[in-house]
């Protein structure tokens, strides 16, 4: 095989201004790797960088300039194989997902097959959680309300950004309509919260019945994390504290004691380094779910067959696919909270064709 590859950066535009506690996002630049063999490139596996700044130890040109140097090394012809391209990339997770993900593609087939399960060949279902932007309270309401009437049956609220109190009546709009058996309830804190006045707004986030919250405080207080899981009401998802602690995972899980953990490849190892995320949480008894990091849907297809390779019935965070005005159209569908592969339906990649 005579391996070349080629490198692309996309921008990424929101249709809307995504609010977080870090701030508004209107748009979001990935990279992608094409790796194919010369003598047929009409076939090629395709790869997704998507770091996140404030959260990716890779973020833009760190990330941009090694996808480069692997593609030119690639051209190089120093690579003889796809073996030979399982590279260290200790500290850049997300060029490793892309690396991975293109690897497995054109091993593959190339034919954006990642991971041979139901999920892709048998158009099997994940269950997914609705999720509602940051923002006003009446563009919240405005996103509860879509998501309810598109048949989720658990919401995700990023909430910190907003007054607290405007916060939980969106929560109690919510349950006043549906109890807990027929909505499950999330909220991401995004670390909003001060360790002082933590425990006090999660016990009043309690009287909502929510099944988990995300990050309530900033990284690196294990002390403090590990006093909130051991009193907190609502169980404690660690999310953004995996990402600065990879080389840490059976130490700070034991530290802590989450009641879960969220995994997200491009930030936490790639596809290698999350499964390593999930041994580790599970020989603890602590439970997870996967979810994107607001890639386009080429990783999003990754992360969806990647996650279908586990046996979890908890619902993922991977509804991000409508985020963007200028995605890539893709065989990937959400019904009634649910995303599934339409084997009947045909990305539409020429842009990787014709550039």
């Amino acid at each position: 095989m005579a391996l070349k590859a080629q490198y692309y950066k996309h921008t990424l535009n929101f249709r809307f201004d995504a609010g977080t506690s870090r701030g508004v996002l209107k748009n979001k630049d990935s990279y992608f790797i094409k790796i194919f063999d010369e003598n047929t490139p009409e076939i090629f596996g395709l790869g997704e960088a998507g770091p996140l700044e404030g959260l990716s130890l890779d973020f833009g040109n760190l990330a941009e300039n090694k996808i480069q140097e692997i593609t030119n090394h690639i051209n190089s012809g120093i690579y003889k194989n796809l073996d030979d391209l399982e590279l260290d990339l200790t500290n850049f997770s997300s060029v490793k997902f892309a690396l991975e993900t293109a690897i497995l593609d054109l091993k593959n087939g190339g034919k954006r097959k990642i991971f041979s399960n139901g999920f892709f060949e048998k158009s099997e279902r994940i269950k997914i959680n609705g999720l509602v932007w940051m923002g006003n309270k009446d563009f919240m309401k405005k996103q509860i309300v879509e998501k309810l009437d598109a048949g989720f049956d658990t919401i995700k609220l990023k909430i910190g950004a907003i007054d607290f109190n405007e916060e939980m009546e969106l929560l109690r709009y919510i349950r006043k309509q549906f109890s807990v058996s027929e909505i499950s309830l999330r909220v991401d804190a995004n670390g909003a919260f001060s360790p002082v006045e933590a425990l006090d707004k999660l016990k009043k986030l309690s009287e909502f019945e929510i099944h988990s919250i995300e990050q309530p405080i900033k990284t690196n207080q294990w002390e403090e994390m590990a006093n909130l899981c051991e009193k907190t009401p609502v169980s404690i998802a660690l999310d953004e504290e995996l990402i600065e602690n990879f080389s840490s995972k059976e130490t700070l899980l034991k530290t802590i004691k989450p009641q879960y953990i969220i995994l997200k490849p491009s930030l936490m190892g790639g596809i290698s380094g999350s499964s390593e995320w999930i041994k580790t949480a599970e020989s603890l008894g602590i439970d997870w779910w996967m979810t994107s990091a607001l890639e386009s849907n080429v990783g999003l297809n990754a992360i969806c067959q990647f996650a279908a390779t586990f046996k979890n019935d908890l619902p993922q965070g991977l509804g991000t696919g409508k985020l963007y005005e200028n995605n890539f159209d893709s065989p990937l569908e959400i019904k009634s909270g649910e995303i599934y592969y339409n084997q009947n339906t045909e990305w539409n990649l020429d842009y990787f064709k014709t550039n």
